[in-house]
């Protein structure tokens, strides 16, 4: 997908991975299988396009006892997500093959190279819970984690309130790899949703999906500790991921402004690509009806799409 021009999908132009459950975010190893994702509790592993679809790679403690597993195609209900656990952030360490998990429920969990049961590695920090354990990336040099608490007042459940009241009680943390301590690195946030680790490693961008903005948190050097706003975007964001060119892909899940114009172009914004110093590069829109978690870019020019108002995963090839 090439910076500096529009982007425009359009559902014919879209293939579907079906039957995955609000499909929020995606995490892949280095090989030649495709995305994986997330499902009610668990996370699911590449598509596997010779016909073998999706299988379970790794779940929460209690999945299976609790009966989570039964097969739906309909939209877990609260009580169901409570018991179950629901994964909002999949990331690979690459060095170790470990797949952290941000569970909205449960906090953040690791699972093993070959998958199976996740461990639970926090819950809280300095004796305050976490509510809705959202986003993720790890430091692929140190495998330091970094992650998001969107609220320490509301739970996954009651998301819609963390905008709606202007509640600044969300975090970002940091899972120490060598201490296996959780530190605070910013707190009083509104709705931090994602968090990327930038690809010469000095800062973090969090996306904060209530202020439609992203910030730049300084991880060393002279402004180490300190944050700025990086980027204002069109609309809310959910994920940010790295683009693999030193910018930023980011889901909208809606614009800000959304008006029924009767003359000019009826754009619908779903997506945006921000520069190496926020910048906006590029513009992905689609029809009204989509409304995006997160956009990934992979090396051979494919672009999977990911919401959690959907039950498919979106696969768009650009090449030309």
């Amino acid at each position: 997908m090439a910076a500096g021009r529009s982007l425009k999908l359009a559902l014919f132009a879209i293939s579907f991975l079906i039957l995955l459950l609000a499909p929020s975010t995606t995490a892949a190893r280095i090989t030649r299988q495709g995305p994986l994702r997330q499902r009610l509790g668990r996370a699911r592993p590449p598509w596997d396009e010779d016909g073998g679809g999706w299988k379970t790679f790794a779940y929460g403690p209690g999945y299976f006892a609790n009966n989570c597993g039964a097969p739906s195609t309909d939209l877990p209900s609260v009580a169901k997500e409570r018991l179950c656990g629901r994964p909002l952030g999949l990331r690979f360490h690459r060095a170790s093959g470990d797949l952290y998990i941000a569970d909205a429920y449960a906090g953040l969990m690791r699972a093993g190279k070959n998958g199976g049961e996740a461990t639970v590695l926090a819950s809280g920090v300095n004796g305050v819970p976490f509510k809705l354990t959202n986003g993720l990336d790890v430091d692929q040099v140190t495998g330091d984690v970094y992650f998001t608490d969107s609220s320490s007042r509301y739970s996954r459940a009651q998301n819609q309130l963390v905008t709606r009241t202007g509640d600044a009680t969300g975090r970002v943390l940091k899972y120490d790899a060598r201490t296996k301590q959780v530190s605070v690195l910013m707190s009083g946030l509104a709705y931090p949703n994602d968090v990327a680790v930038s690809a010469d490693r000095t800062h973090l961008v969090v996306a904060l999906t209530g202020p439609c903005k992203l910030l730049r948190y300084w991880l060393g050097g002279p402004e180490a500790g300190k944050y700025e706003v990086f980027a204002d975007l069109p609309g809310y964001p959910d994920n940010v991921k790295p683009d693999g060119k030193g910018g930023y892909l980011v889901g909208l899940n809606m614009e800000k402004l959304e008006l029924p114009f009767p003359f000019g172009p009826n754009k619908h914004i779903v997506g945006v690509r921000i520069g190496a110093q926020g910048e906006k590069m590029q513009e992905i829109t689609g029809p009204k009806a989509m409304r995006l978690s997160e956009v990934v870019e992979k090396e051979d020019g494919r672009i999977y799409l990911g919401s959690v108002e959907s039950s498919y995963v979106g696969v768009v090839s650009t090449a030309t």
